[in-house]
C-alpha cells in the first residue's frame, strides 16, 4: 500500500470515528446539547480536527441522515420492492421502516425524531437525495389513490401520515422499553393493517397535509421543478372536484 492509499484510508478512519462518536452523543444528549468540542472530547481530538472534515455540526448531522437514508433504502430493498404491486410496496416499505427502527436505533432515532432535522434538511441541498426516497413512497401511494384503494381526496403525504403515525408510536414506545419486541412486532402489523382498512372503507379522515408547517415540507416544494409544482396543483384541483 502506498503513501497517499494509507493516508486516504487514515482520513476515511478519522471521518468514521467523527460521525459515530457524534451519533452515540445526538441520541443520548440531543443534537442541540452537544457542541464540536464534546465530540472531538470523545474520540481524543481538537476542535480544529473536526474542522477538516466537517464545517459544521450541521453537516455532521446531514452526513447521518444520509447514511441512515441509504442504509434504510438499499439496492436490494428498492429493487424487491419495486417488483410488488403499489399497496403491498406500501406495506413492504413500512415493514421495512419498522425493522430498520430495530436493527439500526440510532440511525432511526436521529432521522426521525431529532427535532433539527426540519430545519437543517430546509437548508441543506445533502438532503435532495433524501427527498426523493419520500418522492417515491409518495409516487406509490398516489398509484394506490388512482386504483381507488385510497380515498382519491386526500393527499398522498396525508395518506402517508394516516398509514404511519401508528406505526411510529408502536417504534417509540419499543425504543423507550415501553414495549417487548414480540409485542412490538405484532402491533406494527395491526396499525398498519388497521390503518389500511379504515382508509379503504372511507373512514373520514379531517387531517390535510397543507395544515402542516414544517420547513421539511415547504422546502420540498420549493425545490420541485416547475412541471412536478404545475402537476401537483392540478391533481389537487381535480381531487376537490
Amino acid at each position: 500500500m502506498g503513501i497517499r492509499e494509507r493516508h486516504e484510508r487514515a482520513k476515511d478512519a478519522t471521518r468514521r470515528a467523527i460521525l459515530d462518536a457524534a451519533r452515540a452523543l445526538f441520541v443520548q444528549e440531543g443534537f442541540a446539547n452537544v457542541s464540536i468540542r464534546r465530540i472531538a472530547d470523545g474520540i481524543e481530538y481538537s476542535p480544529a480536527a473536526i474542522y477538516n472534515y466537517f464545517p459544521s455540526k450541521d453537516e455532521i448531522l446531514c452526513a447521518l441522515a444520509q447514511e441512515g437514508f441509504d442504509l434504510l433504502a438499499t439496492p436490494r430493498t428498492r429493487s424487491g420492492i419495486e417488483r410488488l404491486e403499489p399497496l403491498d410496496a406500501v406495506r413492504a416499505l413500512l415493514r421495512r421502516v419498522y425493522e430498520f427502527s430495530k436493527d439500526q436505533p440510532e440511525y432511526f432515532a436521529l432521522m426521525f425524531f431529532e427535532r433539527s432535522i426540519p430545519r437543517i434538511a430546509a437548508q441543506h441541498a445533502h438532503f435532495e437525495e433524501i427527498l426523493d426516497h419520500k418522492r417515491r413512497l409518495m409516487t406509490l401511494l398516489d398509484q394506490c389513490a388512482d386504483g381507488k384503494v385510497f380515498p382519491a381526496t386526500l393527499a398522498p403525504l396525508a395518506l402517508f401520515r394516516v398509514l404511519s403515525m401508528g406505526l411510529f408510536g408502536v417504534i417509540a414506545l419499543r425504543l423507550a422499553g415501553r414495549l417487548a419486541d414480540r409485542a412490538a412486532d405484532r402491533l406494527a402489523t395491526d396499525v398498519v393493517e388497521a390503518a389500511i382498512a379504515g382508509l379503504h372503507a372511507g373512514s373520514p379522515v379531517s387531517y390535510r397535509a397543507e395544515l402542516e408547517a414544517l420547513p421539511t415540507e415547504s422546502s420540498t416544494s420549493r425545490r420541485l421543478p416547475r412541471p412536478a409544482r404545475a402537476a401537483g396543483r392540478a391533481r389537487v384541483r381535480a381531487r376537490a372536484q
